[in-house]
């Protein structure tokens, strides 16, 4: 696993308002990091909510109406996740982290 791949996580359990389902997750995690811990930092996808920036970015770079869905971020075991999907286009990542640092407050 390696930062900026799309790859189909299992985001359930989920309470109150969390994201819930199987669905695309971005991984955020530096590939270091995520190649030697048991859990991943990622970002579910949605094809439902409209871009709204910084919270909900459009990710034109894999296709479709795909969203990040920033605020929803999420450490993740490793075995939550099952298939590699894709990889998010430099410009498409870089937009993404400008987006958790407003999120976050970094």
């Amino acid at each position: 696993m390696i930062r900026g791949e799309v790859w189909w996580a299992d985001f359930d359990p989920a309470r109150g308002a969390e994201i819930r389902k199987h669905r695309p997750a971005v991984i955020m995690s530096a590939t270091v990091l995520a190649s030697r811990r048991k859990t991943i930092v990622a970002i579910p996808l949605s094809s439902s909510p409209a871009p709204r920036w910084p919270l909900v970015v459009d990710l034109p770079s894999i296709g479709g109406r795909s969203v990040a869905v920033c605020d929803q971020v999420r450490a993740l075991d490793r075995t939550r996740f099952d298939k590699r999907l894709g990889l998010v286009g430099a410009d498409d990542m870089e937009r993404l982290a400008e987006a958790m640092r407003l999120v976050l407050a970094l």
